[in-house]
């Protein structure tokens, strides 16, 4: 996609949009698969939650992935979407026991992480497959909010409870069939993944017939030009080699299982604003734009930094801008950010809008969530409408005073 292209989309479909480019969606998946190429079983199971639009679920089902999924409704997406339910995983987190065998009737991978649940549903379901999460006590997140491998995280059972969790699995006679971690978000130390994927190893060890190993995913990618990202192919050189060590001394081939979100959709996606106004403070230029934390909430909840490009007039003098939005409260997406000279009426786009942007997106203000595009072949497909008013009273229901 060029700037021409998306300036197109926002005149056939308006502003805000979001429009995520297919083709590096497959570019990033390949990239990962050819990463882990020495490993004979590898299964990457897409986050749903980072961007749940059906037509997107469909692409990435396409090129091979399964779906990961962390509520009842991601699996009926996925399923919705075509993906057979072999192919899904579920690993939810503090929901209710009718959740999980809701999940488990219709043929999913479960996945438990606390000690409660593993013994209710294990009595009551000893031959279902379970996976189990586990905790690794490993602090690793580019935020405090996105990091839940640590020792005060609500995730997954405690490395520390193994002797418990052993005890649950023994007296139900239940079958662990995988073991699983995610440590958090935009990690980049490698040896930090490394460490705490052997810990992981060492708790494999206390079952003796898993089938997979599932090592989350949490992998950075860059935000801007020249930013630092995890090296995922030497990442993937050395897990590669200590997975198949650690299947020979396991006695068997196993599959080395991830589940990207950001990874794959992140670096896809656009979102593209209108200048509303230009307004010159006593110290401040502020664009101000047709959107807000409504739209696109990581600045104001996790102080990400997405580049913004002015592409109505990319080529221009930089000037410093704060872009803040319409939002009735402090809604700020960038402060003093050079970018090229911005005039009322400009289209901004917002960079790495692929991953938790829309599927955070609210009505707060009683604002239209916006229209999604996903640019295939050369070609814009529009994939959600924006919403209307309808959409908003839709299930309100008015009393008569």
């Amino acid at each position: 996609m060029n700037y021409q292209d998306l300036l197109a989309v926002v005149q056939e479909h308006g502003s805000p949009v979001y429009v995520y480019d297919a083709s590096k969606i497959e570019a990033q998946y390949k990239r990962l698969n050819d990463a882990f190429k020495k490993v004979k079983q590898v299964k990457i199971n897409y986050a749903v939650k980072a961007l749940s639009n059906i037509s997107v679920l469909k692409l990435l089902s396409s090129l091979g992935t399964g779906m990961d999924t962390v509520s009842i409704q991601e699996v009926m997406l996925a399923l919705e979407a075509g993906v057979a339910p072999e192919k899904i995983i579920y690993t939810p987190n503090g929901v209710s026991l009718e959740e999980i065998e809701r999940a488990a009737s219709l043929g999913v991978q479960i996945n438990i992480d606390n000690l409660s649940i593993l013994e209710q549903f294990g009595t009551k379901h000893p031959k279902t497959p379970v996976c189990i999460r586990i905790n690794p006590h490993v602090m690793a997140g580019g935020n405090t909010n996105i990091s839940v491998g640590h020792i005060d995280s609500k995730f997954g059972i405690s490395i520390h409870q193994m002797p418990h969790l052993k005890r649950i699995v023994e007296n139900t006679k239940m079958n662990i069939n995988g073991i699983h971690m995610h440590t958090g978000s935009d990690i980049l130390d490698i040896d930090v993944f490394l460490y705490a994927s052997e810990i992981l190893f060492d708790a494999a060890k206390n079952f003796d017939n898993l089938d997979f190993i599932d090592f989350g995913s949490g992998f950075k990618v860059p935000y801007k030009e020249g930013d630092i990202e995890t090296n995922i192919e030497e990442f993937g050189e050395k897990l590669s080699k200590r997975f198949n060590e650690f299947c020979k001394e396991y006695g068997k081939k196993l599959t080395l299982a991830f589940e990207p979100g950001k990874f794959l959709v992140s670096e896809s996606g656009k979102f593209l604003v209108k200048v509303n106004v230009v307004k010159q403070t006593t110290s401040t230029v502020f664009a101000q734009v047709d959107s807000g934390f409504n739209h696109l909430i990581r600045p104001m909840l996790y102080g990400s930094q997405h580049e913004i490009t002015n592409i109505s007039n990319p080529e221009g003098r930089e000037r410093f801008y704060s872009v803040v939005g319409y939002i009735c409260e402090t809604d700020t997406f960038a402060n003093n950010r050079r970018i090229s000279e911005i005039s009322e009426g400009d289209i901004l786009s917002f960079s790495n809008a692929g991953a938790y942007c829309f599927s955070m997106a609210s009505n707060y203000n009683s604002r239209y969530r916006p229209a999604e595009v996903l640019w295939h072949n050369n070609k814009a497909h529009l994939i959600r409408k924006r919403e209307t008013f309808d959409d908003i009273l839709k299930n309100q229901i008015a009393l008569t005073f």
